[in-house]
């Protein structure tokens, strides 16, 4: 009969990262090859989540125009047809958003801005990289 040997009281890891500020924030940035964690932003989720809910409202009859649907949401119509625009995001786009495999450059304002309603003209602004994880060129937007 064997002994097992005692489990070491300490156990070091080394994880080497740096820490960046952006925003008036602090981040970790992990070395070049280190697989980012998933990241869901909670904002862009709920931003889609209301997007379809509104489309779905509208589609079914169940309010006539987006101002009167606006008006019952309380919130500025202009800003829900803003909202309305991420229905038209390519379902790509839309997967990754829900995974959490966005880079921390694609926020909710971001993804707001004015880009191509054909999905394959999208990919120059939200293209999906082999790492799993989302940028938005710098290219000129077209609305």
């Amino acid at each position: 009969m064997t002994r097992a040997t005692p489990a070491p009281e300490t156990v070091t890891l080394h994880v080497p990262f740096r820490v960046v500020k952006r925003g008036g924030r602090k981040e970790m940035r992990l070395p070049e090859g280190a697989a980012p964690p998933s990241r869901t932003d909670g904002t862009l989720v709920k931003a889609l989540a209301r997007a379809f809910r509104w489309k779905r409202m509208l589609e079914s009859g169940e309010f006539a125009t987006i101002a009167e649907l606006a008006e019952r949401e309380g919130i500025a119509q202009s800003y829900m047809t803003r909202v309305l625009r991420l229905t038209l995001l390519a379902p790509d786009t839309v997967e990754a958003i829900l995974d959490g495999r966005l880079r921390a450059e694609v926020t909710l304002a971001r993804v707001m801005e004015p880009f191509p309603h054909a999905w394959p003209q999208q990919s120059p602004y939200f293209t999906i990289s082999l790492e799993s994880s989302t940028r938005i060129s710098d290219e000129p937007r077209t609305s």
